[in-house]
């Protein structure tokens, strides 16, 4: 989801003053040289290449960004390409970028489970000033004119989220193993979900060879660049592991959840499955529950049954991160631990819970 080498053209703009000052005290200029005042010789050196178009700059922005990240943003960079599409990025003023984030905002409060569209509103202005940052970092606009250094972001609001009943999971996966064109798929992502917590990019990212039926953990890879080994049931286990003998993808280190074709699934796949619950089971549309209520679920009865470190720790949440507090570094649960709490979860045993 940016080298600290400096080089040896021209220093970066905040460098400009301290360079152009050693630069006097040190060097005569000859007689003939030309009168270039300071002010002159820093205008020069600020010049930029010229900024390419919201259109252009997409395929660069996402490159640059990591998998899970350019998945959140890609469809708030749409909307600035949608506006601004042939337009050079170093264009619109903070004003100007408020616009489309109302409009998201505007458009988020439409749908069923929306916090008046406060969480849409966010990532847009998130997904904008990562992208200003990479310009500011391509030298396509100077730091002091980066219109997003004045977006402020809507106060977060309280979550409306809440853990799932025992009687909605099971009637939640009652729906998906009976209905559908891939139930085998659904039922074991929903699986995969309420046994792990793991988030859905963690899902997305699992590839064969992250099973380890040794010790009967995964490795989940998720957002912020973090790494885990999570613990999981022979069952699930064994799933994972079936599901990609019979779904085979070009090698063991590429996706293994896969359509019944081959494909990789994407986030899409998780949309589809919430619409056609909510067919069958309206409150799941009234709720606004997405696959990220089942990880809520878990990580609750996790911290209920076990504490807050240990729930922390199932979450994958950092150490030291916005998250926890610096306590979690001398507090956070072994891999160990994180096995009892599974094998009471799913009431099989675990390996590492001996």
């Amino acid at each position: 989801m940016p080298t600290s080498g400096r080089s040896d053209t021209a220093p970066p703009a905040d460098d400009h003053s301290a360079a152009c000052t050693g630069a006097a005290a040190t060097i005569v200029a000859p007689a003939s040289a030309p009168n270039i005042s300071t002010d002159a010789a820093i205008h020069f050196s600020d010049a930029a290449a010229p900024a390419p178009t919201f259109r252009e700059y997409v395929p660069m922005v996402a490159a640059a960004t990591s998998a899970t990240s350019a998945a959140t943003w890609s469809a708030y960079w749409r909307v600035l390409a949608e506006k601004w599409g042939d337009t050079p990025i170093d264009t619109p003023s903070a004003s100007e970028l408020m616009i489309p984030s109302n409009e998201v905002q505007a458009r988020a409060i439409r749908r069923r489970g929306s916090r008046d569209g406060q969480s849409a509103k966010a990532n847009f202005i998130d997904a904008t000033r990562h992208r200003y940052l990479i310009a500011q970092a391509d030298r396509y606009i100077a730091a002091s004119r980066n219109p997003t250094a004045q977006l402020r972001k809507p106060r977060r609001a309280k979550s409306l989220r809440r853990p799932l009943t025992s009687g909605q999971l099971i009637d939640i996966n009652t729906i998906a193993a009976s209905t559908g064109r891939d139930p085998a798929l659904d039922t074991l992502l929903l699986r995969l979900h309420t046994e792990t917590a793991c988030r859905r990019g963690g899902a997305l990212a699992l590839r064969p060879c992250d099973v380890n039926t040794d010790v009967r953990t995964i490795r989940l890879r998720e957002k912020g660049g973090t790494t885990r080994e999570q613990p999981v049931s022979p069952t699930l286990a064994a799933g994972l592991l079936a599901h990609a003998r019979s779904r085979p993808g070009p090698g063991d280190r590429e996706q293994l959840l896969r359509h019944r074709d081959g494909r990789p699934i994407g986030r899409s796949r998780y949309h589809t499955l919430c619409k056609r619950l909510g067919r069958h089971l309206p409150w799941i549309g009234d709720m606004g529950i997405t696959a990220h209520w089942i990880r809520y679920t878990t990580l609750t009865w996790v911290e209920r049954n076990y504490g807050y470190a240990m729930a922390a720790s199932f979450a994958g949440h950092a150490a030291t991160g916005y998250q926890t507090s610096s306590t979690m570094t001398y507090v956070a649960a072994s891999v160990e631990e994180l096995a009892v709490a599974v094998a009471a979860l799913t009431g099989q045993p675990h390996p590492l819970a001996q």
